[in-house]
């Protein structure tokens, strides 16, 4: 992290012409420089929520906040540290670390509506791990003159683009064990007859897009709030993409409590309708649109790189 800090810092001062990089102004109180580099460290705290087959709001399964149900809101959080070219671009590396879930019983109250999401009774849970590299604009100090002790916006709205790489684990509850889904082949993944459904990587890349706020408290510390959706090429963060498989094909696969765990979590129906009949090609899921996820979070940084005024 430290060399990929460093190689921005002097590929930055490399395309800055000098008579600009040499340009300073005064901080708001008259007391600091800003110099053309600086660097932040930081920390967020927030929420994690996610787009997927389950759960949602009443009606049939919508697109992106229309069907979102904040009630799936999970704690997140992350580590970042920027460099900073004039404090109008910067070059982030941030860990994030959350919770996603959705649960199909979230509907109960609206079941009437939701065209049979309710009683297909499936549920999930992941932790999400995610590593970011992703570059800022912040507009208003694109359009700063940076002249001399003219004093610099201290309120930054800013735009956030990049490419990201997160780990998940789809699991769900059963018999007050979570157990995970990925290895079940929910939807005959990796069985000879479904050829077209492979067993999906629990490791994947995402694309990170986000807009935040950014605000100067002191010349060391600053407060943001910023909201980053994740573009996924996956339909599997909730283990449910397309219908329901042929079940009598477990045997043939697995063996044990993996089979067991196999048939109970593939089609939970009869939790709900112990006299429920589920036939192979029935809808499970949607594959029209991949999941996603996204974070909003307060973040702290802390700015070094500013000269303090000699007085």
């Amino acid at each position: 992290m430290k060399k990929l800090l460093t190689a921005v810092s002097i590929a930055l001062l490399l395309t800055t012409p000098i008579e600009k990089a040499a340009a300073q102004y005064y901080f708001y109180d008259n007391n600091y420089y800003d110099s053309p580099i600086m660097y932040e460290l930081g920390a967020s705290v927030g929420f994690m929520n996610c787009f997927t087959d389950l759960g949602g709001r009443k009606g049939i399964g919508k697109k992106f906040v229309k069907d979102l149900n904040m009630g799936n809101s999970q704690l997140a959080g992350s580590v970042f540290l920027s460099a900073i070219w004039r404090n109008a671009i910067a070059l982030r590396v941030e860990a994030s670390f959350g919770t996603v879930k959705a649960d199909d019983a979230i509907l109960k109250k609206v079941k009437a509506t939701t065209f049979g999401r309710y009683e297909r009774n499936l549920s999930f849970k992941s932790n999400i791990t995610e590593f970011m590299v992703a570059a800022e604009i912040h507009p208003l100090y694109l359009i700063n003159k940076y002249e001399d002790e003219k004093e610099p916006p201290r309120f930054s709205p800013y735009l956030l683009a990049g490419v990201g790489f997160f780990s998940f684990k789809p699991q769900a509850k059963l018999g007050g064990a979570w157990v995970d889904l990925q290895p079940l082949s929910t939807e005959g993944q990796g069985f000879a007859e479904y050829p077209n459904r492979k067993p999906y990587k629990l490791s994947q890349a995402n694309f990170p897009l986000g807009l935040g706020v950014k605000y100067e408290l002191t010349s060391k510390l600053n407060i943001r709030g910023e909201f980053v959706y994740r573009i996924l090429s996956t339909d599997y963060l909730d283990d449910v993409s397309t219908n329901y498989i042929d079940v009598s094909l477990y045997p043939n696969y697995f063996t044990g409590n993996k089979l067991t765990n196999a048939f109970l979590l593939n089609d939970r129906q009869y939790e709900l309708d112990p006299l429920h009949i589920t036939n192979e090609g029935d809808q499970r899921g949607s594959a029209k649109h991949n999941d996603a996820y996204f974070t909003f979070n307060i973040k702290v940084g802390l700015t070094f790189g500013r000269e303090r005024i000699k007085r």
